[in-house]
């Protein structure tokens, strides 16, 4: 009972990765949306707070994040060598066809059939994107409060776009920060009481 349920892991966790190594579009960014349905909603290997965790932590390491993500799971399911799977069922779609294309790839970049579809896909990743943030928003507002969350959302693009920023240095201030933000809060709203009481 224990190997069949072991074998099934494995199989989902082998599909899972290879679903989303081959259906993602545009590099990481488009593939996390995938990695997320497949671990949050389909299997429930992550819970929704864990997964936005683990998002953020990827995003702070060097390398793509989509098979960082797809490694963490293969560990967190099956250890060392449930990563190894993960990462190279997640790797292989893409591989094989980008061998198997690479001799035609010149005669349909310039396809007008190609482009089409290039175009077509485009919107359904800005739409996922989207979506993703707008879920990871709404959690960032409940858990900090409203004008908590926009004054870190308009920060966050100042430091991104005014200022240039590396995305992964400000990661890891917004980590340093989250570490703290609950105890600084105790302290503003303990200091408040006590003036009051003065």
């Amino acid at each position: 009972m224990s190997n069949q349920k072991n074998s099934k892991l494995y199989s989902q966790l082998i599909w899972s990765m290879m679903k989303t190594g081959f259906l993602g579009f545009g590099g990481g960014p488009s593939v996390v949306p995938l990695i997320r349905h497949e671990a949050v909603k389909a299997y429930s290997w992550l819970s929704d707070d864990e997964f936005g965790e683990i998002f953020v932590l990827a995003n702070t390491l060097p390398g793509p994040i989509a098979t960082k993500m797809a490694g963490y799971l293969g560990y967190r399911l099956k250890g060392v060598f449930g990563a190894v799977i993960a990462v190279i069922a997640h790797i292989l779609p893409s591989s094989i066809a980008m061998i198997a294309l690479m001799s035609v790839v010149g005669y349909f970049s310039s396809s007008l059939a190609v482009q089409g579809m290039i175009s077509a896909v485009v919107p359904v990743v800005a739409v996922m994107l989207g979506a993703m943030a707008y879920e990871f928003a709404e959690k960032a507002v409940k858990g900090l409060g409203i004008y908590f969350g926009i004054v870190f959302f308009v920060l966050a693009l100042l430091l991104l776009q005014v200022i240039n920023m590396h995305p992964a240095i400000v990661i890891i201030l917004f980590i340093v920060y989250g570490t703290m933000h609950f105890k600084l809060v105790d302290r503003w709203k303990d200091n408040k009481v006590q003036k009051g009481e003065e």
